[in-house]
């Protein structure tokens, strides 16, 4: 790719937009600066678009989301004919901009367009999808990244994050578009006269609560339970949908961190606005300390997401893990639909590949089947959508991911941290009445099968050089795999990208029936793993650490061991 050329080019045309304009010109005769903006143009998979807001095909900005929405339409159109398309956005920077500039090139192509009237949760959109027996869904957001990025979720006419067959076609069509010349638009205005876009109404949001409502396990228990909680919406667009279905649930005493509350991309008290970080709760356990909840609930940007703190023993706040979290809530609606005469024949549990092992224990107790997937809820959404087909999509019972996302229903194909956060609020609840809190759960269950302790490792690796060095780490590894990691024998390792588990001790080989997706897996001795990956989403690789122990102080002491270990391998 000619960057100067590139660059010359968007100074010449790239003219709607100011902010663009001043910048181009900033960097005017920086060449290294100039590069880091056209050396590439962003790529459409699975997870859609994500990038830093800016000028460049590098960048987040209205002529990359044009393109890309062209390349969509394009895509409906061959397969559906016109079709329809939901739209909406969280709290980040240029979020309302950038989904008014894909619903203006979708109508233009004569695509029906649902768009909402303000930041609605991803799953929300997901539900849209659904609800408006759309095509396609189109979700602008970056998630949990820091504030500088922003994305483009593309859903599938189920409600899921685009799969693979869907996401390449798709970038096949997006390569084929000029940025500047292959696009269509038209006036937002026009488009709303001409029904061409649709503002979504209040009751729609309504009848999305009226599911979410429907996962209840135990309805009614939070009304006399006397649970107190402390929520933060960590200046994303959870806030009126969670405070809603609490409020409707019975949860009479919950206090808002202030400074979290309303919407803002700067996120200027959590630069990092990720629940799976102690700084991005700081507020919130600040608020802890003072109102003396049960517990406090954070959700991510987009609120598909959502991390907690308990009480615990000694009076202080404790940090649940995704794993612990996802547990508790596996063991709570397994064991209470099965005592409530709730639980269909064939239970279904999914989780992602990275996810805590214990739930194959909780899975053998209560005689669930356990399905594990690849790093991304979608292909949750697509084991819920195999359900569907053959009419038995009343199997599933809960899916999740270690990164804090959680589903229970099949009312929408993605995580969703307003059922989640009503789930743990009825968990506690219920717990509550019984004596126990949060902590003493996880604690009892650690103690009934064994002290499964996860981390999970982040190496960033910026820029055009950081791709080179990630890919450099993952042929390392995957050409002269190790035989011990940490002192511990591999006995089995798995390379997704090539399909293939191969147990040392025998030698023998298995074929992997999962997609090909670029992770690698060991199995070691005891029971302890590592997983190696890049992320999806960010430039930086994870590194996804299990260790069982007999005790808290035995898992943390092979955990600090396995990530020393993994430090050396990657030399960081």
């Amino acid at each position: 790719m000619d960057t100067i050329k590139n660059y010359n080019l968007w100074l010449e045309k790239a003219v709607e937009d100011g902010d663009l304009i001043e910048e181009l010109k900033s960097i005017k005769d920086n060449e290294e600066e100039i590069y880091e903006r056209f050396y590439r143009s962003l790529e459409f998979g699975t997870a859609g678009l994500r990038g830093v807001i800016g000028a460049g095909t590098n960048r987040m900005n209205i002529y990359v989301v044009r393109q890309a929405t062209q390349g969509l339409a394009n895509y409906v159109i061959k397969k559906y004919g016109k079709g329809a398309v939901a739209i909406s956005h969280d709290s980040r920077i240029k979020a309302d901009l950038f989904m008014n500039e894909a619903a203006k090139v979708l109508a233009a192509n004569g695509i029906k367009v649902y768009i909402t009237t303000e930041l609605q949760p991803t799953p929300v959109l997901s539900y849209l999808v659904r609800y408006f027996k759309c095509q396609a869904g189109i979700m602008v957001t970056a998630s949990h990244n820091p504030a500088k990025y922003n994305g483009y979720k593309a859903y599938g006419e189920d409600g899921c994050q685009m799969t693979d067959v869907a996401a390449n076609a798709v970038y096949d069509e997006i390569c084929n578009i000029d940025i500047f010349n292959d696009v269509k638009t038209m006036d937002l205005n026009e488009a709303l006269d001409k029904g061409l876009v649709e503002y979504v109404s209040d009751d729609v949001y309504t009848s999305y609560l009226d599911e979410v409502k429907k996962q209840q396990v135990n309805p009614g228990v939070c009304k006399d339970a006397d649970i107190k909680v402390v929520y933060t919406p960590l200046n994303g667009c959870g806030n009126k949908l969670v405070r809603r279905v609490l409020k409707e649930i019975g949860v009479k005493e919950v206090s808002i961190v202030k400074e979290q509350e309303l919407p803002d991309g700067n996120f200027t008290t959590c630069p990092y606005p990720n629940p799976e970080y102690k700084e991005a709760l700081q507020k919130g356990l600040e608020l802890c300390e003072k109102e003396k909840p049960d517990l406090l609930l954070a959700t991510d940007p987009d609120a598909d997401r959502v991390g907690i703190a308990v009480r615990d023993h000694d009076g202080s706040y404790r940090l649940i893990s995704g794993n612990e979290d996802g547990v508790m809530l596996t063991d709570y609606i397994l064991s209470n639909r099965k005592a409530n005469g709730t639980m269909p024949e064939n239970p279904v549990v999914v989780k992602t590949i990275v996810t805590s092992k214990l739930i194959e224990k909780l899975c053998e107790k209560y005689g669930a089947e356990l399905r594990n997937v690849l790093t991304g809820f979608k292909y949750i959404g697509e084991v819920i959508l195999g359900l569907e087909q053959k009419g038995e999509e009343d199997r599933y019972m809960f899916g999740f991911e270690e990164s804090y996302g959680y589903l229970a229903g099949t009312y929408v194909r993605d995580k969703d941290a307003v059922v989640a956060s009503m789930l743990i609020c009825e968990m506690a609840a219920t717990y509550k009445k019984q004596g126990k809190t949060l902590a003493q759960v996880i604690d009892g269950l650690y103690e009934e099968f064994g002290y499964y302790m996860n981390k999970t490792l982040s190496f960033e690796f910026e820029g055009a050089q950081g791709m080179q060095k990630m890919a450099d780490i993952m042929s390392g590894l995957r050409d002269n795999a190790p035989a011990e990691i940490a002192g511990r024998k591999v006995v089995k390792t798995a390379d997704y990208k090539l399909s293939v588990e191969k147990d040392i001790v025998s030698g023998e080989e298995k074929t992997i029936n999962l997609p090909k997706s670029n992770v690698l897996q060991y199995n070691l001795d005891g029971e302890h793993m590592v997983i190696v990956r890049p992320s999806g989403t960010e430039p930086k690789i994870k590194i996804y650490l299990t260790a069982v122990g007999n005790d808290k102080s035995d898992a943390e002491r092979i955990i600090g061991e396995l990530e020393t270990a993994m430090e050396n391998t990657l030399g960081v």
